[in-house]
């Protein structure tokens, strides 16, 4: 009898946040966006995608150009199912960028999992934890 209300409330979490992903993503496809704010633990690294416009379109393709150079990569917004990370977000919703290139390309420094501190209609803010070193590093995006 008591494995009946564990399963129940195991089941509802993912449902709990499909309506807030679906926003994030929807604002996230309304035009171009720059990197406002780029910090790697403790260091300011926003110079290194000055210039950059990034479009996240709705099939998941996530593209950063300048005019000159373009890479593409990927994108998605997901319910986290690591239960380990006690992040003081409680949305447990995760901002997921992906490009494929060389370790030593400035753009693998966006590749992750970033919780989502907070977003609005102009500005989305992201963090992540490092597991090993411990150190944070903060994204944030800005409507163009």
């Amino acid at each position: 009898m008591s494995s009946t209300c564990s399963s129940d409330d195991d089941g509802n979490n993912p449902n709990d946040n499909s309506q807030e992903i679906a926003q994030i993503e929807n604002t996230v496809q309304t035009g171009n966006w720059r990197v406002s704010s780029y910090v790697d633990s403790g260091q300011n690294e926003t110079n290194d995608f000055n210039g950059y416009d990034f479009t996240f379109d709705p099939d998941g393709t996530l593209t950063a150009t300048n005019g000159t150079t373009t890479y593409l990569g990927t994108w998605s917004v997901t319910s986290s199912s690591n239960s380990s990370s006690d992040d003081d977000n409680d949305s447990d919703i995760d901002f997921n960028i992906s490009f494929p290139v060389p370790d030593s390309n400035d753009f693998e420094d966006l590749n992750d999992d970033w919780d989502i501190v907070s977003y609005t209609n102009t500005t989305i803010s992201l963090i992540d934890i490092s597991g090993g070193n411990g150190g944070t590093d903060t994204l944030v995006f800005q409507l163009n």
